[in-house]
């Protein structure tokens, strides 16, 4: 939803604000999602003035956004300031928008420059990479929700786990913005080269590139600290 602050400034309800009104007007456990609308119908009628357009452009994909967003920030705070960026430029600039690509790469193209940008003028993130956002918006480790079952699972165990993440987090902080932000996408967001490449503007070749040298500098960086 859009809104406009008494100061006049715009801002975009953002996920975890609408979260009631998704539970409430949304399918309940068990239920299917509603049927989406064409990407293609809204964002005319966005480019038209439709508010509303714009708005189920937003609901649609304001959880993916956020998500990603507060990922590859590592931070709720900066997440959620990105999101808001991140459709307020959608926004203004939705007249522009050729439908050379589609919807969803081109607001995760967006999303990803501004963690870029972020990131680079950050330096480090210094959080733990082995965090993902669940469902429902609350931040998670990936390995506590795979529950270990071994026969050889035990506390020292568990500590060579959180000894294995921190070695894996001081590694990916040596890595360039780009080359963690290709790195994640691939391995933290399981999505496809090419669709990386087409969220970074660039070719696949590039991003298979940007991934190999990602991946190397990992295995000689944690092959030290064997």
């Amino acid at each position: 939803m859009i809104i406009v602050s008494d100061t006049g400034k715009t801002r975009i309800a953002p996920a975890y604000v609408n979260a009631a009104r998704f539970a409430a007007s949304g399918p309940r456990a068990g239920e299917g999602r509603p049927a989406r609308v064409d990407d293609t119908l809204l964002i005319r009628e966005a480019q038209q003035g439709n508010t509303a357009a714009f708005e189920e452009l937003v609901r649609q994909y304001d959880r993916a956004v956020l998500r990603l967003a507060v990922h590859l920030t590592g931070s709720q705070e900066d997440g959620q300031d990105i999101y808001q960026e991140a459709f307020l430029r959608a926004y203004i600039n939705l007249a522009r928008f050729r439908f050379e690509c589609s919807f969803y790469t081109w607001i995760y193209r967006i999303v990803t420059n501004l963690c870029l940008d972020h990131l680079r003028k950050k330096n480090s993130r210094g959080r733990d990479v082995i965090t993902t956002v669940s469902p429902d918006g609350e931040q998670e480790e990936v390995l506590n929700r795979m529950p270990d079952h071994r026969p050889g699972a035990s506390p020292e165990r568990s500590l060579v786990r959180r000894e294995l993440r921190q070695c894996i987090l001081h590694a990916l902080e040596r890595l360039s913005a780009r080359e963690r932000m290709v790195f994640e996408l691939k391995h933290y967001h399981g999505l496809r080269l090419r669709t990386v490449a087409g969220i970074l503007n660039t070719t696949e070749g590039t991003i298979k590139n940007t991934l190999f040298r990602a991946t190397h500098k990992l295995r000689i960086q944690l092959a030290e600290v064997r």
